[in-house]
């Protein structure tokens, strides 16, 4: 039987490291979570008809993450740093869903400013990647993201924040545990539902203010522009360990 809900436990086991071996290792920082609360019925026809859109308070929840990524190795044991693969900028856009009790991501797009990453993820994670430029300044505690898409989908991206104080450690049923403590995507290829596992440390939040924000990236994916004001948290540095991806209906067996 199909699980509709998904519990705290489904959430920390969630957070256990995968058994087997990684694919791929990166740091992630200088990260930035932005969450606007939407209604769910706006979500249910973007994610792939098996998976229920995850809910905090009766609300999804929709999200921009301006970050950058260093020191990416792929394939065990970890190949040394390749020119154009090495580092790059990203932003996606996303929202929470489930499947089974089983709780992760569910990615509208996803930017970087390096074409040969953009390639390989879409060939080999079936994810919706654009190149992008993309630009990340900081100046003491303020950090400044700038990103410009071209194409069909031309999309514009413009914020600046200004980040403070660590916060506690996001407990398990708190609305930020619920929003940033995700371990698993989702996606699709040919109409078949695949996943794949991440794994690092719980994130270390920081208190952010947006001082500024400008984007036609919601317009630009197809999606709705949310309302209202987005909640905002910071994060200076995670390692991460990212598994290959399986099919789901493997998983059901």
């Amino acid at each position: 039987m199909i699980r509709n809900t998904v519990t705290d436990v489904d959430r920390l086991a969630a957070r256990h490291r995968p058994e087997g071996q990684p694919v791929m290792r990166q740091n992630w920082g200088k990260l930035h979570f932005m969450h606007w609360r939407v209604n769910p019925d706006l979500i249910r026809p973007y994610i792939h008809p098996d998976l229920q859109v995850d809910t905090f308070g009766e609300s999804a929840w929709i999200a921009i993450i301006p970050f950058t990524m260093w020191d990416i190795r792929a394939f065990p044991p970890f190949i040394p740093p390749v020119p154009g693969f090495s580092s790059m900028n990203e932003l996606n856009v996303r929202t929470y869903v489930h499947f089974n009790g089983v709780p992760g991501v569910w990615f509208f797009s996803l930017d970087a400013d390096s074409a040969a990453a953009v390639l390989a993820a879409r060939t080999f994670f079936h994810l919706p990647y654009y190149t992008a430029d993309i630009e990340l300044d900081q100046e003491g505690n303020v950090v400044d993201y700038r990103l410009s898409r071209a194409g069909d989908q031309a999309a514009e991206f413009q914020a600046s924040f200004r980040f403070g104080e660590r916060l506690p450690q996001a407990q398990p049923g708190s609305k930020e545990f619920f929003l940033t403590e995700r371990y698993i995507l989702y996606t699709q290829h040919d109409g078949k539902l695949y996943q794949s596992r991440v794994h690092h440390e719980p994130w270390a939040l920081q208190k952010s203010v947006l001082e500024d924000l400008s984007t036609n990236i919601f317009e630009a994916d197809g999606l709705f522009k949310p309302t209202g004001e987005p909640l905002i948290h910071y994060a200076e540095e995670v390692n991460v360990d990212i598994w290959m991806l399986e099919r789901v209906a493997d998983l059901k067996q």
